[in-house]
Formats: C-alpha cells, structure tokens, sequence
C-alpha cells in the first residue's frame, strides 16, 4: 500500500480504474453483440467522443474554478447553425476561415458568461442556465430556413467528416478523431505545466487563499469561460462536419454529456481536483456505454439520459468518499516521508559533527 501510495497520487488512480472499465465493457459487450468489432462501430464511437470529449475539455476548465457552464450545448448548436448557414451562402469560404469564425463566435458567447460570472458575481448555474436558453432562442428565430442540409453545403465538408488520416487495416482516423486527441494533449501539457493553468487549480481549491495570495481570480473565471465558448465553438464546427444536417435542436442535450464526462473523469464539482486527460477517458467510456446499450438491449435515449444522471451520482459519491480518503492517506503518507527524511538528514549532520 504504501508503494501504491508513493507511486499513484489518487487522481491517477482513478485514470487508470477508468482504463480498467472501459477495456471490460469493450470486451463484454463485444462478446454479446455480433459485429461489435467492426469499423463502423469504431467510426461512430471515435466521431461522437470527439465532439463530446472537446465540449467537456472547455466544461473542465470552468469546472477547475467551481464554476459550470450549462450553455455549452447551445453555443455548439448555434454555432454550428450560424457557420452552416455562412457556408450555404458563400461556398468558397475557405475550411481555416470557417474554422475560425466558429471559435471566434464561441469566444463572445462565452465571453457574455464570463462578464456575467467572473465581473456581475452571479452564481454560474444561474448565468448559463439563463444564457442556455438564450442562445437556443437566438438559433430558433435565426432568419430563413430552420434547417441546413449536406447538400447545400461546399464539398470539403463531406471530405473532411469521412476521409481518413491514416488506417491500420480497415480501421481509420478521421480529421475530427485526430484533432481532438491533439487539443487533449496540448490542453493536459498546458494545465499541468502552465502559469494559468495552476492558477485554475488554485483558485478552484481555496478561492479565499488564492485572493489573499494576489491571484487576478476574476480574470482567470473569466478567461476560463471565454475559453469554454472558443472550445464549445469549435465543436460547433466539428458537429457540422460531423452530421452536415442540422435543425435547431442541433446539439441539445450535449451540456449534460459534457458534465457527466468531465466529473466521471475525475474533475471534482468542488473545483481544483481533476485532469484533462481523465476527462478524456470519462467521455471515452460514457460514449461507449451508451452506444454499447443502444445496440445491446435496444433502449430509448431516455433511459440512456438516466443512465448518465445516474453515472454522475455515482462519481460524485466516488469523489466523495472514496478519492478524498485517498488523498488524505497520499497527503500524510507524503508528510511522513517529508518529516523521516528531514530527520535522517538532521541525524547525519549531527553524526558528522560529532
């Protein structure tokens, strides 16, 4: 145990715990459902849990500051619509200009929540609670057609959602699949080893501290926000590369998949605790579960919704329970070893004076 202790802080225990249940639910249900194995269930779960797994990266950085953002799904669906719609219009926009007009519009939806947050202090929940239905009205009563279909779209739309990268056999990695893993890396590097990425962490753990200690807090809530619309906008432009047709309900529902992600990765409610690539593999595993089920006993996007409540409740308890036990032991493990080490340095001192 104490190996266990001095080897794995908690977190990465709940990494590799996550690793364990999704190579047991990938075989379990590969010897339950025929063709399981197949590309075509590989393309579907990698396509999804790309643009679910990019939504809750941006959830994870709001979530490191005790904060939610509820109106991810709608910055998605609106996002996704409004450069759809852009691109029915003037088809030779380039893919680098769209690209970036859905992240730049993303930035100000989420730079409203930010104001809102960081600047008015109102709680979160209320913000994007409000913003969530806001940003779904604006797309309902977006002027014209309610939906935008494929066939009205620039060619390299379809090109980009079905060529693949690279292929091992019959199996391939899509543009979407590949940048999404390299946003993952690049985002764990930049919480791990940045300035503001430790500022994120330290004011989600103690708010309070963190003011005392001069950290800009309203300016870190808030860039953390802006960044969850740039984030959210960009899986806008990946959802409508994705499916192509859309309608306003585009994305809805996608806020709760981005919470259940993150918090069943490891990312704690109570800010400061959690990594990127936990959040990774949350979204990993939730996606195929979900689709595993759908195939396997047929059920309802309902019942598939309450599963995913119920997931949330369960990593919660876990977090509770289970990993803050953890982290006390690691905490005073590692006191303990801090304090033996000290005195055996004192003693060797001693010795040699003598």
């Amino acid at each position: 145990m104490d190996t266990l202790k001095r080897y794995f802080r908690p977190e990465q225990l709940r990494e590799l715990s996550l690793i364990v249940l999704i190579v047991f639910i990938f075989l379990f249900f590969g010897s339950q459902i025929e063709g399981y194995f197949s590309p075509r269930i590989f393309n579907r779960v990698t396509n999804d849990v790309a643009i679910i797994a990019v939504v809750a990266l941006g959830q994870t950085l709001v979530l490191l500051t005790r904060n939610y953002d509820l109106s991810v799904g709608s910055i998605v669906g609106l996002t996704a619509f409004f450069i759809g719609k852009q691109l029915t219009v003037y088809a030779g926009m380039p893919p680098i200009l769209a690209l970036l007009l859905s992240i730049a519009a993303g930035a100000c939806l989420g730079l409203v929540n930010g104001l809102l947050v960081a600047y008015g202090r109102i709680p979160s929940i209320i913000v994007t609670l409000g913003t969530l239905a806001i940003y779904r009205a604006i797309l309902v009563a977006y002027p014209g057609n309610k939906m935008v279909l494929i066939n009205d779209l620039p060619q390299w739309i379809s090109d980009l959602g079905s060529k693949q990268l690279f292929s091992i056999g019959e199996f391939g990695i899509r543009p979407v699949v590949a940048g999404a893993f390299v946003m993952f890396i690049l985002f764990q590097l930049a919480t791990s080893y940045l300035r503001f990425g430790r500022q994120l962490y330290a004011i989600g753990s103690n708010p309070e501290a963190a003011r005392i200690g001069g950290l800009p807090s309203q300016r870190i809530v808030f860039s953390a926000f802006v960044l969850c619309g740039a984030i959210a906008g960009l899986a806008g432009f990946l959802y409508l590369v994705r499916f192509g047709n859309l309608n306003t309900a585009a994305a809805q529902g996608i806020e709760l998949d981005s919470i259940a992600a993150a918090v069943v990765g490891g990312v704690s409610t109570n800010g400061g605790k959690g990594t990127v690539m936990g959040t990774l593999l949350g979204a990993l595993m939730i996606n195929l579960l979900q689709q595993s089920l759908l195939r396997w006993l047929v059920i309802s996007n309902f019942w598939v919704e309450a599963l995913l409540g119920l997931l949330i409740l369960i990593a919660v308890l876990i977090d509770s329970v289970i990993i803050n036990r953890l982290s006390t032991l690691w905490n005073q493990r590692r006191l303990e070893m801090q304090t033996e080490g000290e005195t055996k340095t004192t003693k060797e001192k001693e010795s040699h004076a003598a």
